[in-house]
């Protein structure tokens, strides 16, 4: 006999862009959300009942609506506004998840002078999972993904297992290229969602900079580390930092020496270190 396990449906990648329109500049920022929904849908799947089914094109046009009138400034404020709306006008659900990726435009300089409706795009995006119960609270995570970060020098990779299959040579001074997800919790409730995400970033950056990296596990627990002193809002913070490797080309068929100069980059298959680094 079979029977409903849990479920949940919504509406993904519905993309918006907006302008808040201040008398001396703009701010323009560009979403991708997604919304899931769970509560009583059962006799949708079993008995053909739409009768408790909110459309999933009206949650898109649910999120364009909310953002009309929304006062949030941050896409975790948004995502709390949008996801209140849903919990409250509709009573067949129990739980919802707003999941939005932010693309990072930036204020544009245009002869040292910040241009006040010009933008540039950054390469990482911004991120934010919002997740909350029916009369619960809300469970915040914040993050940016696709952070790609390069250094010519300070790292290293020694002292490593070798076994019959290792072809891999020590390295004392190598590329250190990656693409880096962070996600961080907050111990904290209704933190300035903005100024800690500037604050987490600005230490994850400066200390990939600094570091002498024997390791990417070594660097990784460093910039987590050092962003768990920068942002005390924080609770813990998970990094994934793919290696994405440079590896030396052999110009000797050619006649050439090659004292690290020339490199080809290989992306796949690529090294992946994770972890959480908690207080």
């Amino acid at each position: 006999m079979a029977r409903l396990g849990e479920n949940r449906y919504g509406k993904s990648r519905v993309r918006l862009s907006r302008i808040t329109r201040h008398a001396d500049r703009h701010e323009f920022q560009e979403w991708s959300v997604r919304v899931l929904l769970q509560g009583d849908f059962e006799s949708s799947f079993i008995e053909a009942d739409n009768s408790r089914i909110l459309p999933t094109d009206t949650m898109k046009n649910t999120v364009y609506s909310v953002a009309r009138d929304a006062k949030a400034e941050t896409i975790e404020e948004f995502a709390i506004e949008l996801g209140d709306y849903l919990l409250t006008n509709n009573p067949q659900v129990s739980k919802v998840s707003v999941e939005i990726e932010e693309k990072a435009w930036e204020r544009m300089t245009v002869e040292g002078v910040p241009d006040a409706t010009t933008f540039k795009l950054g390469l990482e995006k911004h991120t934010v999972y919002a997740i909350r119960e029916k009369n619960g609270a809300w469970s915040i995570t914040s993050g940016v993904d696709g952070m790609a970060i390069l250094k010519t020098t300070k790292s290293a990779f020694t002292g490593y297992i070798k076994d019959k299959l290792t072809t891999l040579k020590p390295a004392t001074d190598r590329i250190f290229g990656t693409s880096a997800t962070a996600t961080w919790d907050y111990a904290a409730a209704a933190p300035q969602y903005s100024a800690v995400r500037a604050r987490v970033v600005a230490a994850l950056l400066k200390e990939f900079a600094a570091h002498n990296s024997m390791s990417v596990q070594h660097t990784l627990f460093d910039m987590g580390k050092a962003a768990l002193a920068a942002a005390p809002e924080i609770a813990r913070i998970t990094l994934t930092m793919p290696n994405l490797h440079h590896l030396l080309a052999d110009l000797s068929p050619f006649g050439q020496d090659n004292p690290n100069h020339i490199f080809v980059p290989i992306d796949e298959p690529h090294g992946f270190i994770e972890a959480t680094i908690e207080r």
